[in-house]
């Protein structure tokens, strides 16, 4: 009965090895994007396992008021015009969703981006494809649950990009 255990529990290690071997590989994707105008950039980044998106992540960076926020390390005096500086829009969430809260927004700048990494996880590529061809940019304003960006298509863009990056790397 020992013997039948050790033997069982040796059988259950190697079939648990033999599986996670035959995962497929996760690979990291990056794209540095003009998902949002001409006065800011968007970093996207991708964990891509087969051609499956299981990780995502967004962030815009934008010359902001130095005396509200908070620069990109090395910001002052290297990434700095006048009273601005390069900055993160996640970083300084506040400040730049009070601004968008302004002209209307509802939805912070982070839950904003939030939602729309976690809209494309699970997808493949050709699936956010799709849907990135089913409608006209300005039309993706609505099409994201929980995000109401303007720019949401470039947004999505975005990530693609950083998708094929990892397909391709």
């Amino acid at each position: 009965m020992r013997r039948t255990l050790v033997v069982a529990l040796v059988l259950v290690s190697l079939l648990a090895l033999a599986g996670s071997s035959l995962a497929a590989e996760i690979k990291l994707g990056k794209a540095d994007f003009a998902a949002h105008g001409t006065k800011c950039f968007t970093v996207a980044v991708v964990a891509l396992q087969g051609d499956t998106i299981v990780a995502a992540y967004i962030d815009e960076y934008q010359m902001l008021s130095k005396s509200e926020t908070i620069g990109v390390p090395n910001a002052d005096p290297t990434f700095t015009i006048g009273e601005t500086w390069l900055a993160s829009k996640k970083v300084n969430n506040d400040f730049y969703s009070n601004n968008m809260a302004r002209a209307g927004s509802t939805v912070t700048i982070a839950n904003n981006f939030k939602a729309i990494e976690e809209f494309v996880v699970g997808m493949t590529i050709s699936e956010l494809e799709a849907f990135l061809a089913s409608a006209e940019p300005a039309e993706f304003v609505d099409m994201v649950t929980g995000a109401t960006l303007v720019d949401n298509y470039g947004y999505l863009s975005a990530l693609l990009a950083a998708a094929k990056d990892a397909l391709n790397n």
